[in-house]
């Protein structure tokens, strides 16, 4: 019998720590990505962050995307699930459709516009450009991991 033992578990916790993010892919009816610059750290990404205590899934993929852009959202469908297998984190991405406001800046965004989707992707590193691939295909939603710059296998 292989018995598991994480380092947590070794440190006194029962279960390993990890962190729940959601972000939204947003896609225009003319196929146009909402996209956005980090304020901390210049990447281009979609909107999206960490899920609070007592909020649904979907409510913190609304929150964070008119958060950061301005634009209220309405989630259609989970197209992804991805894994920071450095830190932890386990980002929930979901396509959604703008429903109002309007595109604006944020203390976490220094740049939000609406570009086609192969320049959306284009701009990203690898790990988020993945992101705005799978809500774009159609199917099953996608399983991925990654080490904080690339895809792993």
């Amino acid at each position: 019998m292989l018995i598991y033992m994480s380092n947590s578990t070794q440190q006194g916790r029962s279960t390993p720590l990890h962190s729940v993010s959601v972000a939204g892919v947003v896609v225009r009816e003319d196929g146009d990505v909402l996209v956005i610059r980090r304020a901390d750290n210049s990447t281009w990404e979609p909107p999206g962050g960490v899920l609070e205590l007592g909020e649904s899934v979907e409510a913190g993929v609304c929150r964070e995307v008119m958060e950061e852009t301005g634009v209220e959202v309405e989630v259609e469908r989970l197209t992804g699930v991805y894994k920071n297998m450095t830190l932890g984190v386990v980002a929930l991405v979901f396509r959604c459709h703008p429903v109002g406001g309007v595109p604006s800046i944020s203390e976490e965004s220094t740049v939000v516009e609406w570009v086609p989707a192969d320049e959306a992707v284009a701009k990203m590193g690898d790990m988020y450009a993945v992101r705005v691939r799978d809500a774009l295909a159609d199917g099953a939603p996608a399983v991925r991991a990654h080490d904080g710059k690339r895809l792993v296998a």
